[in-house]
Order: C-alpha cells, then structure tokens, then sequence
C-alpha cells in the first residue's frame, strides 16, 4: 500500500496515553516518557505512532511524526463502516459494528479516539480480551485496513454496486454518503473558523499585551502624555 502523503491533509492529534518508563542501566534507572498519539483528518485517514524522549512535548511531538508515517485510508459507508468485524491484537480483541444514524460512537476511551479522528460519528464497538491501550488501537486500526467498500468489492468482481448489495441497498449508500460529505464538509467549516477565531483573539490578548491596554486605554495615555508636553513647552516659553 502506498504510503499517504500527510502534507496533504489537515491531520488532528489525540493523545491516547502517556506514561513514564524506565530503562534499567549500570548506574541505575533512566526514566523518559512514552505517548501514544493517533491523527486523523475525520474523513477518512487515521494512524497511530509512539513517541519517547525525555518531556512531554517532545514525546508527544515524536509520535504525531510516528502516526503521519503510518495513516490508513478507512472505507466509510455514510457516517458508519460497511460491515460488521472483528480483529485481534495480541491479548486486545476488538469488535466493529455498523450502526444507524444518530447512534453516536459507542466505544472507550482508545477505540473512540481511532474511530473520531477517522470521521466515523456512528458506530457500536466492543472490546474483549486484554484492555491494553496500545493493542487495542493497533487491532482497531487492523480492523479498520480489512475494510472495503461497496465500490471496492464491485470492482474487484466485475460488477456494479447495486449487483452486489442490491438495489435499495445502493441507493441508501449513495444518500448516506452525500450527507456524510454535506455533515463532514460543514464540520469542517465550523472547526476552520473556531480556529480563525482563537488565533483573531490570542493576537489581540498579545497585542494588548504588548502595548500595555487596549486602544482605548493607550490613546487616553497618549492625550494625557501630550497635554502635559504642551503645558510644559508653555512654561519654559514663559
């Protein structure tokens, strides 16, 4: 599979978990921090990476670059998957059901960060087996890559959407993703402007900062600075 290209995307991060761990050396215990951190653009692309280093930030930096090395392309179907699957990880087993509009994303804490950052809003999940964070994202994502799509399937057998799901059932299809496109492209609209809105604002609070008041305060200031140079220039004319 060819890798994707993350440049292209507008990625968001979620850390899932971090934890501090240590390495058992010669001259005794060096601790560093581990995160496990998943990105996503909510449409559609997710991957998971892990970090290490000696802060928080830095770990956490580590394992955004990690997870834009490894996105997936997730098959959607509308607001949900296609169908029904179940992966294991390791100890982790995890269970992917489709669910019906306006469901929500019934799932944990490490499932919900994979399934929100990949744009899938309804959706019921379990896990069974180990609860480690860590194999629980991994046997999702691994869910997630088994998926195909109607259109995929077709393809791969020569036919149309309708021949292999049926009629009814491709027209569902085809409306369930014309108003998952409206619901993610108007999303995405509302968290652009969120964002315009908080960078508008945090350059005010560093302008007023930087000036020492607001515009109002400063141009009082200035009128109170010049009247006391006009009084003064008048003294010494006299």
């Amino acid at each position: 599979m060819p890798r994707i290209d993350a440049s292209k995307l507008n990625l968001e991060e979620t850390v899932v978990q971090v934890s501090r761990v240590a390495k058992v050396v010669k001259g005794g215990r060096r601790f560093s921090i581990r995160a496990l951190v998943v990105v996503g653009d909510r449409n559609g692309h997710v991957g998971s990476g892990f970090g290490k280093a000696g802060e928080y930030t830095e770990a956490i930096r580590k394992g955004v670059e990690d997870a834009k090395k490894h996105l997936i392309e997730v098959p959607l179907s509308g607001t949900t998957i296609p169908f029904m699957i179940t992966t294991r990880f390791g100890a982790s087993e995890v269970m992917l059901k489709p669910a019906a509009p306006g469901t929500g994303v019934i799932a944990g804490g490490a499932v919900r960060a994979v399934m929100e950052a990949a744009g899938v809003r309804d959706i019921l999940t379990k896990t069974l087996g180990s609860t480690n964070k860590s194999n629980t994202v991994h046997a999702c994502l691994k869910a997630l890559r088994e998926l195909r799509s109607p259109e995929e399937e077709a393809a791969r057998r020569g036919k149309t959407v309708a021949e292999v799901v049926g009629k009814k059932r491709a027209q569902q299809i085809a409306e369930a993703n014309a108003t998952a496109a409206e619901q993610a492209a108007a999303a995405r609209a509302a968290r652009e402007e969120e964002a315009r809105e908080s960078r508008a604002v945090s350059r005010r609070s560093f302008g007023e900062r930087r000036g020492g008041g607001t515009a109002g305060e400063r141009s009082e200031r200035g009128e109170r600075r010049g009247g006391g140079e006009r009084r003064g220039g008048g003294r010494g004319r006299q």
